[in-house]
């Protein structure tokens, strides 16, 4: 089948941040000098050739994008600036976008006018929103769950969450078909030995027997909670990248989940014993976003490894609204341990102003769509391997 082609691909992917990728001469040394790079899923000299032909669908379904760490060896060592780790980054915002079926995310990493009016505007809706409905101002102690009532948050919270991963997951569902691609490729009509008709696989998708997916759970499930293929790279910077990563995406995990499971418990005008697990928990999670986003803030302004040298505005937002809804949390810890009701108040509703956008935007749509999308890379392809084994 002869594959169409678009001519300004290139052109396009700019915008996302490929800007090198026409210097490219497909020497090769970028995938030769890559530890991820395999026989069977070479790059990233692959997906760079698709770019440059304007092979856009082609792009669409390769996986190699998410198998990427970057560690910046590829860059390093490439003889014509090409840039491929960065190529390969540009090519992850343009996947996630073309997974997006809404179009936000294409907007939110081609627009930067677009990028900080959707910030501005949720901001806006949530300080709207504790303008018009916030309890009562108790000024002779701090009541969070009066001015603020944990229960009517934690509705809130459950409600938001079932949006957001709607979202998220009817993205990923649009990723795996493009990653497993023909459903007819993985069909038997046949027994190859005997010509007889092949036995019943049970029910499908997308062309692979279910209980094949269920099989390979378990690579889904340790690639998101461990990010050990960053380690695998086998540079000790990268053992540090790989370190930022799991601080960031286990203290994230550990708040969002304190916040939206356990909040009755987390937002609370009792001041837990410091060796409570609920506290000890949110310490944790503070501790590692704090610490995360601070290193990978420091290494871009001085731009020393190779993996820092050139940020979007995307990787901006990200880092400063993860960073700024940590530190007002440490404020709102602080005010209330000093009794101070007013500050309390204030701050809290800058912090929910700053939460909410980093999470109606992130998640699905941006940065931390790519936690999920990098494991369910590796568990689509080898769900793909053995099925056409």
């Amino acid at each position: 089948m002869a594959t169409s082609v678009d001519p300004g691909l290139l052109v396009q992917l700019n915008k996302y941040g490929v800007e090198d990728a026409a210097t490219c001469f497909n020497c090769g040394n970028c995938t030769a000098v890559c530890t991820l790079s395999s026989e069977d899923t070479p790059f990233p000299r692959k997906v760079i050739r698709y770019l440059q032909i304007g092979a856009e669908e082609k792009l669409l379904h390769a996986p190699e994008p998410w198998l990427c760490y970057y560690c910046g060896d590829c860059s390093e060592t490439c003889p014509r600036d090409a840039n491929p780790g960065e190529v390969m980054m540009g090519l992850r915002r343009y996947l996630t976008a073309r997974y997006d079926w809404t179009g936000i995310s294409h907007l939110f990493y081609t627009s930067k006018v677009f990028e900080i009016c959707a910030i501005l505007f949720v901001a806006g809706l949530v300080g709207t929103g504790f303008y018009l409905f916030h309890g009562p101002i108790v000024t002779d102690r701090v009541a969070l769950n009066e001015f603020a009532s944990s229960h009517v948050i934690e509705i809130l919270d459950l409600i938001m969450l079932l949006i957001l991963s709607g979202f998220l997951l009817s993205n990923a569902r649009r990723m795996a078909r493009a990653v497993l691609g023909d459903p007819d490729q993985y069909t038997r009509e046949t027994n190859a030995e005997d010509d007889t008709p092949a036995a019943p696989e049970g029910k499908k998708w997308n062309g692979i027997p279910v209980s094949l997916y269920i099989d390979e759970l378990k690579t889904l499930l340790v690639n998101f909670a461990t990010q050990k293929r960053f380690k695998d790279c086998k540079s000790k910077s990268q053992d540090m990248q790989w370190l930022i990563h799991l601080l960031i995406m286990t203290g994230y995990s550990t708040i969002f989940i304190l916040v939206v499971v356990f909040l009755r418990w987390f937002q609370r005008d009792e001041i837990l014993s410091f060796w409570h697990p609920v506290r000890l928990l949110g310490y944790y999670g503070t501790f590692a976003i704090l610490y995360g986003t601070t290193y990978a803030i420091i290494g871009r302004l001085q731009k020393t490894k190779t993996v820092y040298k050139y940020s979007h505005s995307s990787d901006w937002a990200f880092l400063i609204l993860l960073w700024l809804t940590t530190f007002t949390g440490i404020l709102i810890h602080f005010t209330r341990l000093l009794g101070m009701p007013l500050s309390t108040y204030y701050i809290y509703v800058i912090h929910m102003m700053i939460a909410v956008p980093m999470l109606v935007l992130e998640v699905p749509f941006a940065k931390w769509a790519h936690l999920l999308y990098r494991p369910l890379a590796l568990y689509l392809i080898r769900v793909k391997e053995r099925a056409l084994s």
